[in-house]
């Protein structure tokens, strides 16, 4: 039993973060397993929870990424919206005419969708990093202009209708595990691979933590931001890709609330919202314990309008707590 304690002291002074997410994931996952029996626990609901976190989680992690280099994404569901416009827009035009296999068609659109979010990414990097506006104004400003191309672009309507091969993606299993979910963990890994070993991505940390010293160090700054930007656009085109094939369809105000959730989602998980802290596999437990919460409320029959006043309560609170936290480490 003292092996036991001694372990979980050590294990919670070393990972403080992890030790207080993995407690609220099992407390949320026992609490919600005894106020809604038979509903919350059962492999239907689990299943539901895989197939809706991959879009969700992938978009947390494009604004993530940029939060760690002191930054913040606000442009990222406008790139998914539009990413996804142009992936469905490419289908139903190119099926509609025919010429071409199906497979090829969903392939170009797909590329099509990704390289629109790389080129909105570029766009923000070049801004931020170059030109040397502010993060949070920068990506504002594409927000506002790419909302504003998506709804011109579709005069607000929906696409739907897309094909059968392409709801796969959003819908499909392999070996009964959700295929979204699978792309989800490929991110995860990837991501975390590159901020824990690449040079680019250890340099991520550092500009968040001191962009000044980390450039008087000999790191070229503007081309990470750039990098870590392009990153987060391309990932908002891999989200688009899921979603449009989730619901069948792309439009212009798709996902808004999620806005809200990824900057919890990530200051929750243990990024810090100045920058240089932080941990993808933190967010990632912060994703299941949110969306859990949002499960169990579902099944209880509370209003998503009232999740989302939980939400932006828990944000305040979060940040109200590190702050004294830094302040009592001092």
């Amino acid at each position: 039993m003292s092996l036991n304690k001694s372990t979980l002291s050590d294990f919670y002074r070393k990972y403080p973060n992890y030790s207080l997410l993995i407690g609220l994931f099992l407390l949320t996952l026992i609490m919600f397993s005894v106020v809604v029996p038979g509903k919350f626990f059962t492999m239907s609901n689990f299943s539901s929870i895989a197939f809706q976190l991959p879009e969700l989680g992938i978009l947390t992690i494009a604004m993530a990424i940029t939060m760690l280099s002191g930054g913040i994404n606000l442009s990222i569901i406008a790139i998914a919206n539009l990413s996804g416009i142009v992936m469905a827009t490419i289908m139903k035009a190119m099926i509609q005419t025919g010429g071409a296999p199906e497979g090829w068609i969903i392939l170009l659109a797909i590329l099509a969708g990704l390289g629109c979010s790389l080129l909105v990414g570029f766009v923000n990097g070049i801004i931020i990093a170059f030109i040397g506006v502010s993060p949070i104004l920068a990506t504002l400003g594409t927000m506002t202009l790419v909302n504003g191309i998506s709804i011109l672009s579709t005069k607000g309507y929906v696409i739907s209708g897309l094909p059968e091969r392409m709801l796969f993606i959003g819908n499909g299993s392999v070996f009964g595990i959700p295929f979204p979910f699978l792309l989800f963990a490929i991110v995860t890994f990837l991501i975390g691979f590159w901020l824990k070993n690449m040079p680019s991505g250890l340099s991520n940390y550092l500009i968040g933590s001191n962009e000044t010293a980390t450039r008087y160090s000999g790191v070229n700054t503007k081309t990470v931001i750039m990098k870590t930007h392009i990153l987060s656009g391309l990932l908002c085109g891999i989200a688009a890709m899921i979603m449009i094939s989730r619901f069948n369809s792309a439009r212009a105000g798709y996902a808004e609330s999620y806005l809200l959730v990824t900057v919890l989602a990530s200051v929750f998980g243990g990024v810090d919202p100045s920058g240089g802290f932080g941990k993808i596999g933190g967010v990632v437990l912060s994703l299941f314990i949110l969306q859990m919460v949002s499960s169990g409320l579902n099944l209880l029959g509370i209003s998503s309008f009232i999740s989302v006043i939980l939400w932006g309560v828990l944000l305040l609170g979060i940040m109200i707590v590190q702050k004294y936290q830094k302040k009592y480490q001092k």
